[in-house]
């Protein structure tokens, strides 16, 4: 099956689950490139993607440089070191990953002043996993109102990696704490990143704004 092929599908299970849920739109692809050849990301983009994730700095570093052509919008979704923030600050349009106030206090000072301010994500722990990176979801606030001070960065919503779960009911459950965090706190946020490939139906049952796909677009990764 080619990209062209897997994104018609990959549409049609984000249309059919916006009719379940009731919603008239408002979710985005943004098509995760880990592992996957330069080739690949362009072929997505002739076919209208325009959103790309990348967990690595220095693959997707090369690709950047690969395809510093296409006019696409670069997302870091991996968790962020600290000795990484100047460059992931430089290169990126979204973080989603920011888990931490050193962190976002890092990426708001070494935010070039000639970019905009730089989107980002507080990433939350839904099922208290010691192998994930995120905060727990009583100290989302308290993080939200720091990143809120801080004039470049964008805080745009919550990010979610859930545990595993094979049955749609178990997937809703953890994607509905994001969902219900985000009520609670209140802000202005425009932005829910939960769902990949295998839970995508759950997730925007949920709310999700934004849809993280790598294997259901590209297929299994190259190495």
């Amino acid at each position: 099956m080619n990209i062209q092929t897997r994104l018609q599908s990959l549409q049609q299970r984000i249309r059919s689950a916006l009719d379940r849920a009731n919603r008239k739109g408002g979710v985005a692809i943004l098509a995760v490139g880990k592992s996957q050849p330069p080739p690949k990301l362009l072929r997505a983009y002739q076919l209208g993607l325009k959103h790309f994730g990348e967990n690595y700095l220095q693959e997707a570093l090369a690709k950047q440089a690969a395809l510093g052509h296409c006019e696409i919008i670069w997302h870091f979704i991996g968790p962020v070191q600290s000795n990484k923030t100047r460059v992931i600050a430089a290169h990126f349009d979204w973080v989603h990953s920011v888990d931490r106030l050193k962190i976002a206090q890092r990426l708001n000072d070494q935010r070039p002043t000639w970019r905009p301010p730089l989107n980002v994500c507080i990433q939350v722990n839904v099922g208290g996993e010691a192998s994930k990176a995120g905060i727990a979801l009583k100290q989302a606030d308290e993080l939200a109102q720091a990143i809120q001070g801080l004039p470049r960065l964008r805080l745009r919503g919550l990010m979610t990696i859930p545990p595993p779960a094979s049955d749609f009911e178990n997937q809703r459950k953890y994607l509905r704490q994001l969902r219900e965090l985000k009520a609670s706190l209140g802000y202005d946020w425009d932005t829910l990143s939960m769902g990949m490939s295998r839970d995508l139906e759950a997730a925007i049952t949920e709310g999700a704004t934004i849809v993280r796909i790598g294997t259901a677009l590209f297929g299994e990764r190259e190495n």
